[in-house]
């Protein structure tokens, strides 16, 4: 009996609920017991949460729901994932009071696999309730010689399910291709889910013309903002060339300690949502790596099924990770403008291997300063004494304003970088924008006043004490005058 293989979980908030405290905790509770956690944050639809459940393969959904729309939200999830021939993924979800017995028993009759109540918190505690979910989830592969098919898992034959429609209105079967980037991670056959390819961990990658299906992997530091601007990237792909497609596959670090791992790119993740988008997000599974030792296959899968473009997004990098390059056709380094002093710069081994250099977060402040010191540093590194800043795939970002001239620009450069590396010919994308950096003018809280709160909280903190002390003073001040006047009074009595 194989054991290895990872349990899924995707976790999330229902739509129109903001209350995510509940998930939160879950979900770090099942990565401390080992699970894969794709979560997606709060206010999530019963389509975003379907799609992301097939396309990541996942064995079970956990959503907390506070807004009292609960019955009708289960229902039409398990409804939309039988429609699509996924009603092996199993659904579980809480509410505490606002979830009655009766509503329980109708969901749970329904198909539902678990709805647990405030009795069940007393009576399982919570990490008994987090282990339920596990345990019900988990869906061992049996080997050959181990069995025959039909005592596989649910999980394991769902492809017995699917028809030749194609799921959701996706362009492309999502399904197959989750299924086979699954079979890949465990080490097994997938050619029966894709044939053209031959489902060995050995295989060639498949026969391609130049420019077919190019690879741009995105590396960079953690919390520099790459998914925000993948995301830009995946939404302005989409609106310039609308007949075609893009995958993206999305590497998070495990726990060494655990082994489990949040996959939490989704989270800023607002494009993806989309019949010509396909996203899988992969756990490293090793804790000092940052990739996952399956990526090659995974984009092998998605090339396999002519998917336009593909991008490779890596976890969190140091100074001297540059493992993506064997992965890509083109190479993007995403940092921020707080790295330290000038010279951690000449450590940093994408900025002599990137085809472009993104510096997201331009809006903080020095930004303009760190977008020179990178500069001067890519021009040491590349022997460009004389060039130009404006000449150098250079480029200041802040991803999470809309519109954002310098993602516009990146976008452009990308674009000009793929059809020069792969002859692509991509036509028709040029969004007419030539600012390198991102400009601050419709910022709507400026640099310099990012802490304009905390100030304000700091001076009526500050008030606040100096009203006390006055106060104490003006206290013993009248103390004194009335002990000096009952002195007074005393010795006139003598």
């Amino acid at each position: 009996m194989d054991t290895t293989h990872k349990v899924r979980i995707v976790t999330a908030a229902s739509l129109f609920d903001g209350h995510d405290a509940a998930i939160n905790v879950m979900r770090r509770i099942m990565q401390s017991m080992g699970a894969e956690i794709i979560h997606l944050g709060h206010n999530r639809s019963v389509a975003e949460i379907v799609e992301c459940a097939i396309e990541e393969d996942a064995n079970g959904i956990a959503i907390t729901s506070y807004q009292g729309g609960h019955v009708e939200f289960f229902k039409y999830m398990k409804d939309l994932l039988n429609e699509n021939g996924c009603g092996h993924i199993k659904i579980f979800g809480g509410g505490g009071g606002t979830i009655l017995p009766a509503e329980i028993k109708e969901l749970q009759d329904y198909g539902i696999t678990r709805i647990y109540s405030p009795d069940d918190g007393r009576h399982m505690g919570l990490e008994g309730m987090i282990e339920d979910v596990i345990n019900r989830c988990k869906a061992p592969l049996l080997r050959l010689g181990e069995g025959n098919s039909s005592k596989q898992p649910d999980y394991w034959k769902a492809s017995e399910n699917w028809n030749g429609k194609l799921p959701l209105g996706e362009a492309r079967d999502i399904r197959r291709i989750a299924r086979a980037i699954t079979l890949a991670e465990a080490s097994q056959d997938f050619s029966e889910i894709l044939p053209k390819l031959t489902g060995s961990l050995q295989m060639p990658r498949p026969r391609r013309s130049r420019g077919d299906f190019p690879v741009l992997g995105i590396t960079g530091t953690g919390g520099a903002g790459k998914s925000s601007v993948t995301d830009e990237i995946v939404r302005r792909f989409l609106q310039a060339f609308t007949d075609k497609t893009i995958a993206v596959i999305s590497v998070d670090p495990s726990k060494k300690k655990t082994g489990g791992a949040l996959l939490g790119d989704r989270i800023r993740m607002n494009s993806i949502h989309h019949p010509r988008a396909y996203m899988r997000s992969l756990a490293t599974r090793e804790s000092d790596v940052a990739l996952s030792k399956y990526v090659q296959e995974a984009i092998d899968i998605v090339q396999s099924q002519q998917y336009d473009f593909i991008i490779l997004e890596s976890a969190g990098v140091g100074q001297s990770d540059a493992s993506i390059l064997d992965f890509c056709d083109a190479s993007m380094y995403v940092m921020t403008p707080e790295y330290g002093a000038a010279s951690q710069l000449e450590k940093i081994n994408m900025l002599d291997y990137a085809d472009v250099i993104c510096i997201n977060k331009f809006d903080k402040a020095g930004a303009m300063d760190a977008y020179n010191d990178v500069c001067k540093q890519y021009k040491r590194n590349h022997k460009l004494f004389t060039a130009a800043n404006e000449d150098l795939p250079v480029i200041g970002t802040t991803a999470s304003k809309f519109n954002d001239e310098g993602v516009n620009t990146l976008f452009d450069k990308i674009v000009a970088i793929i059809n020069e590396k792969t002859g692509a010919n991509w036509i028709g994308a040029k969004t007419l924008q030539e600012q390198r950096v991102s400009t601050s003018d419709a910022t709507i809280i400026p640099a310099k006043r990012v802490r304009y709160l905390s100030e304000i909280c700091e001076v009526i903190r500050s008030y606040n004490s100096w009203v006390n002390e006055q106060s104490n003073i003006a206290s013993q001040l009248y103390q004194l005058e009335g002990t000096i006047k009952l002195l007074a009074d005393n010795n006139n009595n003598i």
